[in-house]
């Protein structure tokens, strides 16, 4: 049986399919999945083992209709569902498809008007309700993401100041309505007295120098050094992950890190959490902040890992769109602006201190 599954971007979104793609190799008998997304994410599931083929949204749509048509597919999942991914399934005809469900009125609604409709589902198990018809249902093993060997990290490629350990701070993100200021961020990294690795692209470059300049030994800005396989390997050598929402956050949730998660425009209720965490987050509610427990416990010998949040509760204006902007509407950016930064540092080195003693 033959499966073409569709998502085309972005990081973190192709990164929450992978159960759906591990579970239907897994679960259905003889089972060929090919995978559609653009060129720049190619190198996300390629090395993936449950891929049988990548499949690349290129600037010819005739070759692209020729190459999928000879593909000869039983099923195609449309985990994208847009007018493209429309032109796929047309193009395809006597395909089954299946196509997932992106709630945008109810995105709308929360948006617009604050009326919370979404159901509290994280996206990955409504992916998973895409497919339930083929009997494929969630494993519980959570994110997959596959290094290639080439792109390995060695300690050779950080400073000797942090081969014993550190904590990875994520400075970009796509939008700036989604990223702690500068000056937060400069913030932060004083207050936690623990080498840091700054981690972003090429255009977080500028940043990340400006955040590391408050020491340049303890603090290294590892933006635009780094391919995105090479960032997950750092991602996944750190102790402790703060991030906000972006791509490298569900890579850090797929190799199961502590996580400090910032929200600021958008919110967790769009149901793209950090997948298989437990919530051990802190939150800033109209009536002041409260912080909930975001210890350890043991599971199957190991760490039992939680995504400690933290985001301004009760602004009217929040969230202001399910994606994000260059600036705040309002001009005030009070979801980031008013984040307690002294209690965010004070949890970082709490949770790297109880890896410590367990």
């Amino acid at each position: 049986m033959k499966f073409l599954i569709i998502r085309f971007s972005s990081i973190g979104d192709i990164v929450l399919t992978t159960p759906v793609i591990r579970c239907i190799k897994q679960q259905v008998s003889g089972a060929t999945v090919h995978f559609l997304t653009k060129k720049n994410f190619r190198g996300i599931v390629e090395t993936n083992p449950y891929v049988d083929k990548v499949m690349i949204l290129n600037e010819s749509w005739e070759l692209l209709m020729h190459e999928l048509q000879m593909g000869e597919y039983d099923y195609i999942i449309d985990l994208h569902h847009n007018l493209r991914t429309l032109k796929v399934k047309r193009g395809l005809k006597g395909v089954k498809s299946f196509s997932f469900n992106k709630l945008n009125i109810q995105k709308w609604l929360l948006t617009a008007l604050k009326i919370n409709r979404l159901p509290k589902v994280h996206i990955v198990d409504r992916y998973l309700d895409t497919v339930k018809e083929l009997g494929v249902v969630n494993d519980g093993k959570g994110l997959d993401y596959f290094i290639p060997v080439k792109d390995t990290i060695s300690e050779k490629d950080i400073p000797l100041s942090h081969w014993y350990g550190y904590i990875g701070i994520v400075i970009g993100a796509a939008h700036n309505t989604k990223k702690l200021p500068v000056h937060k961020l400069k913030e932060l990294c004083e207050k936690i007295t623990y080498p840091i690795i700054l981690l972003g692209g090429k255009e977080d470059s500028a940043n990340g120098d400006e955040i590391a300049s408050l020491d340049d030994i303890r603090i290294y800005n590892a933006c635009g050094k780094f391919n995105l396989n090479e960032s997950a390997g750092l991602v996944k050598r750190s102790k402790l992950i703060i991030t906000h929402d972006t791509g490298l956050m569900h890579i850090a949730a797929a190799f199961q890190k502590p996580i400090i998660s910032v929200w600021g425009n958008t919110v967790p209720e769009f149901g793209m959490w950090a997948y298989g965490m437990r919530d051990g987050g802190g939150e800033m509610r109209d009536e002041g902040y409260e912080m909930r427990d975001a210890g350890y416990g043991m599971r199957d010998g190991g760490y039992e890992i939680r995504d400690t949040r933290f985001e301004i509760k009760g602004l009217r204006c929040r969230p202001c769109t399910k994606i994000g902007y260059d600036k705040c509407p309002k001009g005030h950016f009070k979801c980031m602006e008013l984040q307690d930064i002294e209690q965010m540092a004070r949890t970082a080195v709490e949770i790297v201190l109880k890896q410590k003693t367990l």
